[in-house]
């Protein structure tokens, strides 16, 4: 493993190519080493621009996926991060270091295993292990009964797994988040520079109608609420949440 835990120079990374079984037990040790604490069992605090996002932060011992946008992934980490707790990254070998930073995520606290293979149900369950929050990129394919068994640990450890999921495969998740519209700001006329990015996001849950949320990626990275006066999308944004559901 690259990196030593506890240094702001980036994440603890987990060997990319074929998971190193042998070296499971490793790297759990030296996660519970770094990280000093009990496992979290409340909710996990958010970025308060997600608040609307999911409303009371993310619990704990379930699945939520996210579709249309690595940023919107990040974003769910930065607040827990920024609150201290680790996270662990599976299945990301281009995972963008200096756009997770500039949201808010610790790189100190982040354990990465770019590239498990066919070995991610394994490198993931090694996390949620030790980790209160782990991202996982999924597979093309995922058989139920591995996601049950995922399901099952994350309940026994009181963890939470983030699923980038762009074919809606995962099963029964505690939400559905996705990126419904996506417009960049401080182009005009064929000149200018790229200063923002405008996000809706709907939530798909048991609550019914999708709940949707406009927010804004400024210049630096960091991700916002949009103006009150923006906030609420209009109806073109929740006929293209509903026909995206």
């Amino acid at each position: 493993m690259a990196g030593d835990a506890g240094t702001s120079d980036g994440p603890i990374a987990g060997l990319g190519g074929r998971f190193p079984h042998d070296r499971i037990g490793d790297l759990r040790a030296r996660v519970r080493s770094a990280q000093g604490r009990e496992r979290v069992r409340a909710p996990l605090r958010t970025l308060s621009a997600l608040a609307d996002v999911v409303p009371g932060g993310l619990r704990t011992g379930v699945s939520y996926t996210v579709r249309g946008s690595t940023t919107l992934a990040l974003a769910l980490l930065a607040g827990p991060s920024a609150h201290g707790l680790w996270c662990g990254v599976v299945g990301m070998p281009t995972f963008g270091a200096e756009a997770a930073q500039a949201l808010g995520v610790d790189l100190s606290r982040v354990v990465l295993i770019p590239a498990p293979g066919a070995d991610w149900m394994v490198a993931t369950a090694a996390l949620v292990d030790v980790l209160p929050l782990v991202l996982l990129s999924a597979p093309r394919t995922v058989a139920d009964g591995d996601v049950g068994r995922l399901v099952a640990r994350l309940r026994q450890r009181s963890a939470t797994l983030l699923v980038l999921d762009d074919r809606d495969a995962w099963p029964r998740p505690e939400a559905r988040l996705a990126v419904v519209q996506s417009s960049w700001s401080g182009l005009g006329a064929g000149h200018g520079h790229l200063t923002g990015q405008e996000l809706v996001v709907a939530a798909y849950g048991k609550w019914g109608a999708p709940r949707l949320t406009r927010l804004i990626l400024d210049a630096t990275g960091a991700v916002r609420l949009a103006p009150e006066s923006a906030a609420r999308p209009g109806r073109e944004f929740r006929r293209a949440a509903e026909q995206a559901s």
